[in-house]
């Protein structure tokens, strides 16, 4: 698919070949610091943002759906007390009930511990979107709100950011700093390709988390074929699709020539959007493009949902959960 966008990524000038004087590198080396300081702090500004809405939204909205929704491997011996009327008595413990001379039953509760994975796309179709937000943006947040249900529900959480390769695999842990650190490597991190092949983080997967993991795949799936992959990952694994879109990705407006350029490839083309048979066939392709999408999650037995960046991410997710 065609779509433009535009690089937000900080560019720097490759000045190796052009001489400096002494005086020159002086100056450098004294602006370099305050230049890193300034991006840090920044981006600490927008790790506490990020931070700051999407615990309030984990806080108030999300805790019992996410608990309710996702649950623990099975049930763990807790303790001992003594029966009360309507207790199981196939739950009595012979052993106690022979001690003590009257019968004491075993108390079971849920093993709630569970292995969140966040399959995060961070390949160029990411950059698409308005002022107001971008895909990335919203990737970031939903990504933050579940890492915070997560930690509240006391799972693990562990992220692979993807693009036609494995870029970086951040092993499942614990704690408020664990999240912090992914929120920094969601809003810093830049891939070494543009590219989407979603069939190798589904590989990866597979193979690197032994044990059976609820796991979040976060991404656009503009992306070719994966059906295999994803019926292997969902025969071991617990997998939630959840599909981040742009308005414009599946209607072209009427507004004339339009330079578009992909992503990913960097191809660039003009299209003539004024043409009827031009935005149908666009049209026709997008909508055969989601029935592949949805048959594929429904073979496959993966739940979906789609969040668009011009709507309240909120209200998809907890129907989500609620369907569970």
């Amino acid at each position: 698919m065609l779509v433009k966008t535009v690089d937000r990524r900080r560019k720097t000038e490759d000045r190796s070949s052009e001489p400096v004087t002494s005086n020159q590198k002086r100056v450098t080396s004294n602006q370099e610091p305050v230049t890193r300081n300034m991006e840090a702090v920044d981006l600490l500004k927008k790790v506490r943002r990020i931070e700051i809405k999407t615990r309030g939204l984990t806080r108030h909205i999300f805790a019992g759906e996410y608990h309710s929704a996702f649950k623990g491997r099975g049930i763990s011996f807790s303790e001992v007390r003594e029966y009360q009327y309507g207790d199981d008595i196939r739950n009595i413990d012979w052993n106690v009930t022979a001690r003590f001379n009257h019968p004491w039953v075993k108390v079971y509760e849920e093993e709630r511990e569970l292995t969140v994975m966040l399959l995060i796309d961070v390949s160029g179709s990411g950059d698409f979107g308005s002022a107001v937000s971008f895909k990335r943006d919203i990737m970031t947040e939903v990504s933050a709100v579940l890492s915070f249900s997560a930690i509240y529900n006391n799972d693990k959480i562990g992220v692979i950011f993807f693009t036609d390769k494995v870029e970086k695999f951040i092993p499942p842990q614990k704690g408020r700093k664990h999240i912090l650190r992914i929120i920094r490597e969601l809003l810093d991190f830049r891939p070494r390709s543009n590219n989407t092949n979603l069939s190798e983080p589904l590989r990866f997967l597979t193979n690197a988390i032994k044990k059976r993991c609820t796991a979040f795949i976060i991404s656009d799936f503009i992306a070719p074929e994966f059906e295999e992959a994803m019926r292997i990952a969902s025969s071991k694994h617990d997998i939630v699709a959840l599909k981040v879109s742009y308005p414009l990705e599946k209607k072209l407006p009427d507004v004339g020539l339009m330079k578009v350029m992909d992503a990913e490839t960097g191809y660039e083309k003009w299209v003539d959007t004024s043409s009827k048979y031009m935005r149908k066939s666009y049209s026709d392709w997008w909508i055969s493009h989601m029935e592949r999408i949805r048959n594929t999650f429904k073979k496959c037995g993966v739940d979906f949902t789609e969040l668009s960046t011009n709507e309240d991410y909120v209200r998809p997710l907890i129907k989500l959960f609620e369907s569970r």
